[in-house]
């Protein structure tokens, strides 16, 4: 009788009413045909069908029975999984060919805790909003530095001992869609975890943004609790988002902003104001030259208000967030321990 292959990697795929892209992702994670490979889809109470369209694939489905968010769907994932290594993957990422292959590869140095990637440069949905924000992440990541301060869930893996060790993803902090990673990585990171930023690990994201729903989310669910994360911490690491010369750009669309506020009491400010923004342009010079490679110039001049929009309200949250926390001060939280099944 053959000995059935033991289990090495989990995948574990959250899932709240995204039935059309989930097909795709599984399709993608089906074919990487990977030796000792575990599928599973945890549906956080979709209702619409997103667990049948698992189960007809022939994955496992956890079902939780009411909404819970993504932390939530990853913990409990984990705490049913078999595998050693537990490589986290969205819905509507569709993973490269060989990609669980190469998580194995990657963490088969015993010294790596955890190893995450990033979009690629051909996100699916059309539109400027929807290139500028899939494209940027995937720049962002790419400029990143191997030695990653953070985690990122949307295509990343962790050592089951490890996420065990530093109590999961905080399921009672965020309990919607939010930097449930990322506050993981900084957990990470305090025990003295290492973390790669394997730029080679790339998945295509399938999510459509739209403007008002972009801003919103990016400030509600990533700008206010990452600045709150940032004070509570009392890290600022000179990484992805958090750059020095991020934070420069945003110290200067905040000038640009004052400056034309006074203009109509000191017109000499619109020369301050103009100079300033020449400045953001040539602090991401780098990054507006990759969307002119990858779409063209029309493109690439649309993406400027864009980006210092993104600066504007990331630094208005910032601000909101620095004196809410001055006024009340802080409140200690404590990582949540997996339950495991």
């Amino acid at each position: 009788m053959l000995r059935e292959e033991p289990i090495r990697i989990s995948v574990i795929v959250p899932v709240y009413n995204q039935a059309a892209p989930l097909k795709q992702c599984l399709e993608a994670l089906q074919a990487c045909s990977a030796r000792g490979l575990e599928i599973i889809v945890v549906d956080d109470a979709s209702t619409d069908g997103s667990a049948t369209v698992a189960a007809d694939m022939g994955v496992r489905v956890l079902r939780l029975p009411e909404n819970s968010g993504p932390a939530a769907a990853r913990n409990h994932g984990a705490a049913h999984a078999q595998g050693d290594i537990l490589f986290f993957v969205d819905a509507d990422v569709v993973v490269a060919p060989g990609a669980v292959d190469h998580v194995l590869r990657v963490l088969a140095t015993p010294t790596l805790a955890a190893v995450f990637g990033s979009y690629d440069a051909r996100p699916h949905a059309q539109g400027l909003v929807s290139q500028y924000r899939n494209l940027l992440h995937h720049f962002v990541h790419q400029q990143g530095d191997p030695d990653a301060s953070t985690f990122w869930a949307g295509c990343g893996a962790i050592r089951r001992h490890v996420l065990e060790e530093v109590g999961g993803f905080d399921q009672e902090r965020f309990p919607r869609s939010s930097i449930e990673d990322i506050e993981l990585g900084y957990r990470l990171r305090e025990r003295g975890h290492r973390i790669l930023l394997d730029k080679t690990l790339q998945g295509t994201h399938l999510k459509r943004w739209r403007m008002p729903s972009y801003v919103w989310t990016d400030i509600t669910r990533r700008a206010i609790p990452w600045a709150r994360l940032i004070l509570e911490s009392g890290t600022r690491p000179n990484d992805l988002n958090l750059k020095v010369s991020q934070r420069l750009s945003a110290a200067l669309v905040a000038l640009t902003c004052l400056c034309l506020a006074l203009a109509a009491w000191h017109i000499e400010l619109l020369a301050v104001a103009t100079m300033a923004v020449l400045g953001v342009v040539a602090l991401n010079r780098h990054l507006f030259a990759f969307f002119l490679r990858e779409r063209g110039l029309v493109f690439a001049m649309a993406c400027i208000p864009l980006h210092l929009m993104y600066y504007l309200y990331s630094t208005l949250s910032y601000g909101l967030v620095w004196v809410d926390w001055h006024l009340r001060g802080s409140t200690a939280r404590s990582p949540r321990a997996i339950q495991r099944g």
